[in-house]
């Protein structure tokens, strides 16, 4: 972008305003002392220009040079400027002008250096500062052509030529002006551009990522809908056979026994699996898994945990750390989740007790479920919550157990997680945040 400077009052700290030596710049030094090697070399080749005033036009040129000289080296070592470029830029052409007047008046070469003075200094101050500059410098110029060209130019023939010069400084800082505006607005138009172009491609992103949510909720539900469909075939076949001949009066005694068990324990993992899709649910929002808090006596929980469980009495360790404490909860999720994790507990524990563990401190629920089965193996911990996932004996069944237990767990703003217990076995814990009462 093109930087101007203001010219209207210093700065507190001028060296922290000064801009760093650009490439641009260094260019305006290496023609800065161009300049003044042609003018030297203008005077060498035609010293009548001088008019006999060649001594004072020599040393007026050996005093830019020293000046040009001095920037120059400013420039390599990439040093800050005393003064400010606009300033220095005016120092430019107010030498310009001396040299014109030195070197032949209105008819001297030099005053080729005037327009290069007038673009540097529109694109430092802008527009207006460099229409104002390039009219100084067009009278200033005429002054100079009044009082040094030769005796025998007419003074009318000087007049003409200085406003002549006077009107060309003053276009070119118009046409300077004309195409920085130009060029502003063309970057104005690229940086719209690139932030619209920028906006449509956060636009897709997002689009894409909507997309891709989408597809990965669809693929779940297709997932758990083949969960379902597996895991409802077996029991419902089942159902369907027994049913029949239990009908059909084909089975009598222990025959009749062992159907009637076989359909209750059928009937109770129909009802098992409804409960863990109504869990489930909860995370697509349905009202069958809306937050129904009430106040719930920790023992009275413990038990109903283990019995849905069915635990064996000799088996089951209830603890609550404060005898007769209650919790406002949602007691029939709490108690899904607690007894998926119990059920896991007792099915790997074989004849080893199982202990229920619940504790509170007013805002906070601890429940831990604690078994001496063989735990799981090292980096397991988070992949037996996943969707579909079993191991041990269970590997290959459907694995909803931790998965709903974690899906409720997430649903309630708690933590679950898997940890070795001390002397073998796994603790399940779940850090729950209690609704205020």
């Amino acid at each position: 972008m093109i930087s101007r400077i203001s010219p209207d009052g210093p700065p507190e700290d001028l060296a922290a305003e000064l801009p760093e030596r650009t490439a641009e710049e260094r260019a305006a030094v290496v023609l800065r002392v161009c300049v003044v090697l042609a003018a030297a070399l203008l005077l060498v080749v035609r010293p009548e220009l001088a008019r006999g005033g060649t001594a004072l036009a020599a040393g007026l040129i050996g005093a830019a040079a020293v000046y040009a000289l001095a920037l120059a080296a400013a420039a390599i070592r990439r040093d800050a400027l005393p003064v400010r470029p606009a300033v220095i830029t005016g120092v430019d052409g107010a030498l310009a002008v001396l040299a014109c007047g030195l070197t032949g008046g209105v008819y001297s070469p030099v005053v080729a250096a005037l327009p290069l003075v007038v673009i540097a200094i529109a694109l430092r101050g802008g527009d207006r500062v460099g229409r104002v500059v390039a009219l100084v410098l067009g009278l200033a110029y005429g002054v100079a052509g009044l009082l040094g060209s030769d005796p025998a130019v007419p003074v009318t023939e000087r007049i003409f030529i200085g406003l002549w010069w006077t009107g060309f400084l003053f276009g070119t800082a118009v046409l300077v002006g004309v195409l920085v505006r130009l060029l502003e607005a063309q970057l104005a138009d690229i940086a719209t551009t690139r932030a619209r172009a920028e906006s449509e491609h956060e636009r897709y992103l997002s689009e894409r990522a909507l997309r891709d949510r989408l597809v990965s909720q669809s693929r779940a539900r297709l997932d758990g809908a083949r969960v379902v469909l597996h895991e409802f075939r077996t029991p419902v076949a089942s159902l369907s056979a027994l049913s029949a001949d239990l009908a059909a009066e084909r089975l009598t005694g222990d025959a009749r026994r062992t159907a009637a068990r076989l359909l209750a324990d059928h009937a109770a993992h129909l009802q098992d699996m409804l409960d863990g899709l109504a869990d489930l649910a909860v995370t697509d929002g349905s009202p069958l898994g809306r937050d129904r808090p009430r106040r719930v006596p920790l023992a009275e929980l413990a038990d109903g945990v283990l019995d849905a469980a069915a635990i064996a009495a000799h088996r089951r360790r209830p603890i609550v750390a404060a005898p007769g404490a209650a919790v406002r909860c949602d007691p029939q999720r709490l108690r899904r989740l607690l007894t998926n994790l119990a059920e896991n507990a007792a099915r790997h524990s074989g004849d080893e007790p199982v202990e229920l563990y619940l504790a509170h401190d007013g805002a906070i629920l601890t429940a831990e479920v604690r078994d001496r089965g063989p735990g799981l193996p090292a980096g397991q911990e988070g992949v037996v919550t996943a969707k579909g996932v079993a191991l041990g004996e269970r590997r290959g069944t459907a694995g909803l157990g931790l998965w709903i237990a974690e899906a409720l767990a997430s649903a309630m703003d708690g933590e679950l997680s898997l940890l070795p217990r001390e002397g073998g076995g796994l603790v399940a814990r779940l850090i729950l945040p209690l609704p205020a009462a």
